[in-house]
């Protein structure tokens, strides 16, 4: 019969065990991202697994969970446990740290306001251009049915939407005249796609539009995912810059203990490594080495930013996107 000292060893022996199970599993972090940055992360998770192993000498776990920027930073507030998010509009962080779930201040954690990668929209059409669409003019055109992603659920959508308008602008239009094209736009625009993977959905699988308004990187992507040949890229003569910030969320990092790990995570995002493979997903890189070298993959346009017709994201959102903006004024479901 076991005496009173043997389960003491035999409980003391279990506790060690559970406590080097607990030690060997790896640290885990999560990753909310939007969605076209799917291929993107799938590259640089192991990327930074590697370098990580090499530098501390520990194990992690990278988790992904992709979807409309806005819709994501929804279920972040909500209380999705992310310890990074990487978006592609600064007003989706900007939520999250009205409500304290990121820094305050989170724009000057990281170098270039914490945006390690840019983009810009262009148009991706049906292979051989059969519309002949060429610039944001073609598409207000009669019988040119436009895919664009709902402003209201991704920034995706918010781009596209200030890119047409600035792009007006660009052309010497006052703001009353640039409401007018984007109101034409829109009324070419036979459905909204809830994030940017569901509007190339509903451009490729469902086969409806004739042009799709997207990010500069999902060209690649639909490359790899549906083959070559499918689309063609257009650049437009004129576009809108559109940056990619990435923040640590302090409310999860702060439970976890996973800090550190976190701000590993987003820094590692500006190293040469990280910014060669941003490039190869055709992600501007912020490096202006790793930009030149991959000169072939980002044709020149000529770019415009935010703040030139907009202030901010932040007084975009307001003037435009919010309920009784002038998206709203401008776009009704289902009108011709």
């Amino acid at each position: 019969m076991p005496t009173k000292n043997s389960f003491k060893t035999l409980i003391a022996a279990a506790v060690f065990a559970a406590s080097g199970l607990a030690a060997a599993q790896p640290s885990t972090l999560l990753n909310v991202s939007y969605d076209v940055a799917r291929e993107f992360y799938k590259d640089y998770n192991p990327a930074f697994v590697a370098y990580y192993k090499k530098t501390t000498g520990k194990d992690v776990k990278i988790d992904q969970a992709h979807g409309g920027s806005s819709a994501q930073a929804r279920a972040v507030n909500d209380g999705l446990d992310a310890d990074v998010v990487t978006f592609n509009t600064t007003t989706d962080i900007d939520f999250l740290a009205s409500n304290g779930v990121v820094a305050k201040d989170w724009a000057k954690k990281f170098p270039n306001d914490a945006s390690p990668t840019t983009s810009t929209m262009l148009f991706l059409v049906r292979n051989g251009n059969p519309k002949n669409i060429k610039d944001w003019d073609d598409l207000i055109k009669p019988g040119v049915q436009v895919v664009v992603v709902n402003p209201k659920t991704g920034g995706n959508g918010r781009y596209a939407y200030l890119g047409a308008w600035g792009a007006a602008r660009e052309k010497g239009a006052t703001d009353a005249q640039a409401a007018e094209f984007v109101g034409k736009l829109y009324k070419n625009v036979p459905v909204l796609g809830k994030g940017g993977r569901d509007a190339t959905s509903i451009f490729l699988q469902r086969n409806t539009g004739d042009v799709l308004i997207t990010f500069e990187s999902e060209v690649l992507s639909i490359e790899r995912e549906f083959g070559k040949g499918k689309v063609d890229a257009v650049y437009p003569s004129t576009s809108i810059v559109a940056e990619n910030p990435v923040a640590v969320v302090e409310r999860t990092v702060a439970k976890k203990g996973s800090g550190d790990l976190a701000r590993a995570y987003l820094n590692y995002l500006y190293s040469d490594e990280g910014q060669e493979i941003a490039a190869k997903h055709a992600l501007r890189p912020r490096s202006e080495a790793v930009l030149k070298k991959h000169a072939d993959l980002f044709k020149p346009v000529k770019l415009f930013t935010v703040a030139k017709y907009f202030g901010s994201l932040g007084e975009a959102q307001k003037v435009h996107f919010n309920d009784g903006g002038q998206f709203d004024k401008l776009y009704t479901p289902g009108a011709k």
